[in-house]
């Protein structure tokens, strides 16, 4: 019977062990030493260390594509430009659909569980459940305010009471951040 025994080299070693749980997010090279113990890490400090689990990154264009479908199908829809859609997610979640915010906002268009609950959706971390629900949210926002796109993205973020009580975008810097990030994601995206 074969027993191998393993020595874990920092963050490597918890990155390992709940492979098959949670995403890699780095490179694991690994190396045997001469009495049979095996070292892992992320960081190649050492010549003797070869790669082990080469970690595939997506960006978010790799992301779109695996979305597009139903952000095209939510958009259309809903009356809602897709590259606003797209714009929304890529600011909220970066294209993570088990996003979680601190302050409890979940999946891809971070979805607040009175807002999921109120656009009927039963599981935000499903990708079709979560763009359907946030691009009505969106869709509503654009109508109450009269499709100015600037003031429903505040109103994404901040809230619509918030919004109308400020006449304009509420003077929080997160909120003006957001709203500044999500218009350049959205002209971009509509300049592709």
């Amino acid at each position: 019977m074969f027993a191998a025994r393993v020595k874990w080299a920092g963050a490597a070693g918890l990155a390992l062990s709940l492979f098959l749980i949670l995403p890699v997010s780095a490179d694991i090279y690994r190396y045997v030493d001469k009495d049979g113990v095996w070292h892992f890490t992320n960081v190649r400090n050492d010549a003797q260390y070869k790669l082990y689990i080469k970690t595939i990154r997506k960006t978010p264009s790799t992301f779109i594509k695996e979305y597009e479908g139903i952000i095209l199908q939510a958009s259309r829809r809903f009356e809602v430009e897709a590259s606003l859609v797209k714009a929304i997610i890529k600011a909220e979640s970066y294209f993570d659909h088990k996003a979680v915010s601190h302050k409890g906002a979940q999946g891809l268009m971070q979805l607040m569980p009175q807002t999921a609950n109120a656009m009927a959706v039963e599981n935000p971390f499903d990708p079709e459940e979560n763009i359907f629900g946030g691009t009505r949210y969106l869709s509503l926002l654009l109508k109450r305010f009269n499709n100015d796109k600037r003031l429903a993205v505040a109103a994404y973020n901040a809230g619509p009471e918030r919004v109308e009580a400020c006449n304009g975008i509420p003077p929080i810097a997160e909120t003006e951040g957001f709203v500044k990030k999500v218009m350049n994601y959205y002209r971009d995206y509509s300049s592709k």
